[in-house]
């Protein structure tokens, strides 16, 4: 969206052409900070998810700030790409590579940087192998072990030692660990945090330990997200954490306090209809609804009751009140499918353009 619109810097927030996504860039300096923090002195560290904001200047901004492994995480090839095209030195595709083609262009990728991708059957391994010993170069292999979403990753520990002996065995690619991504409930206090990090995240420590007891080394033990970042990072054996809605924030995370809403869409009423009722021009294509509705930010007694393409209706609660041109923030539900929309942000400090970055990731699928 807005695919030619690109404000200079100094423009104030009330004079910028909306829908337009912007960031506080004190929220996202404060975000990067809570990792550099809690990841200071620690083994493990954080592998951003690229998938989050799709950019690499602000893959380069974390990493430069601290409490990274150096590298992010991607889930297609083409986010992939991007990153690495963009300088950053280390990426993980956390997804199964498995047609052909996009496992020629992985193998493209680990000419020139470290490459690192997940698997979860010795196929797979073997074709990754041939591509990679073709092309001259190694691609670092992770097992995946599933542990409650249901999509991909071996199910019993058995079948990760069996697939890691295979992969070990294998010329052109390194085995390099294990992976396993989990999910939580709404709203849950630190102590449901830390009981359910630790009940999901133990099949994977079990996984690496039975690969070691095999006398197969690893490096790598990468698991948990935003909601196990600091829990995850207190396991003994875990080495890098797969966070990314840390950092743009969505009301999802609302529990996670110390964490603040970065991204959001500024958005202009265009009509007042009727009483306790506001027409704002941001609608579906501008914000997503894949995960609910928008929550209105700092404006009290509005809430965003539908939306069209291309439209936002607000209810106004007694004593709201909202008038054509006012400025409207939103926070999304859910920042992937929102940040996919727009092909760069808007950075604002204290209410004025600070800086512009493109979106180089968007409308990466392959």
């Amino acid at each position: 969206m807005n695919e030619h619109y690109r404000p200079t810097p100094g423009t104030p927030m009330e004079d910028l052409d909306t829908p337009c996504l912007v960031i506080d860039m004190d929220d996202l300096d404060n975000n990067m900070d809570v990792i550099a923090e809690t990841y200071e002195g620690r083994t493990a560290k954080l592998r951003g998810h690229s998938k989050n904001h799709k950019t690499p200047a602000i893959a380069h901004r974390q990493i430069r700030r601290g409490g990274t492994v150096g590298g992010v995480c991607a889930a297609k090839v083409s986010e992939a790409e991007v990153m690495v095209h963009g300088g950053i030195p280390s990426v993980f595709i956390t997804s199964e590579i498995v047609e052909p083609m996009k496992i020629d262009r992985l193998c493209s990728l680990a000419d020139q940087a470290e490459m690192l991708v997940a698997c979860d059957q010795a196929a797979n391994a073997r074709d990754i192998s041939k591509a990679a010993t073709a092309r001259g170069v190694e691609v670092g292999v992770v097992i995946e072990l599933e542990t409650g979403l249901r999509r991909c990753g071996v199910r019993e520990i058995d079948q990760g030692v069996a697939l890691a002996k295979e992969i070990a065995s294998l010329p052109g690619v390194r085995f390099r660990g294990v992976m396993s991504h989990q999910v939580i409930g709404d709203m849950p206090d630190r102590e449901d945090r830390v009981v359910e990090a630790n009940r999901t995240i133990k099949g994977v420590i079990d996984l690496k330990d039975a690969i070691e007891g095999e006398g197969i080394p690893m490096d790598i033990v990468s698991t948990g997200e935003t909601w196990s970042y600091d829990v995850a990072a207190e396991i003994p054996g875990v080495t890098e954490i797969q966070g990314g809605s840390y950092l743009m924030m969505e009301t999802h995370y609302s529990y996670m306090t110390e964490f603040h809403y970065a991204g959001k869409i500024l958005t202009t009423i265009i009509s007042t209809p009727r009483p306790g009722v506001a027409i704002g021009d941001a609608g579906v294509r501008a914000v997503s609804s894949l995960s609910g509705m928008p929550t209105v930010f700092d404006r009290p007694g509005v809430s965003v009751e539908s939306m069209d393409s291309d439209h936002a209706v607000f209810k106004l609660e007694s004593g709201a009140s909202l008038k054509v041109g006012d400025q409207v923030l939103l926070i999304p539900a859910q920042q992937d499918a929102m940040v996919s929309r727009w092909d760069r942000f808007v950075g604002l400090r204290k209410g004025k353009v600070e800086v512009v970055w493109d979106i180089l990731a968007r409308g990466c699928h392959n």
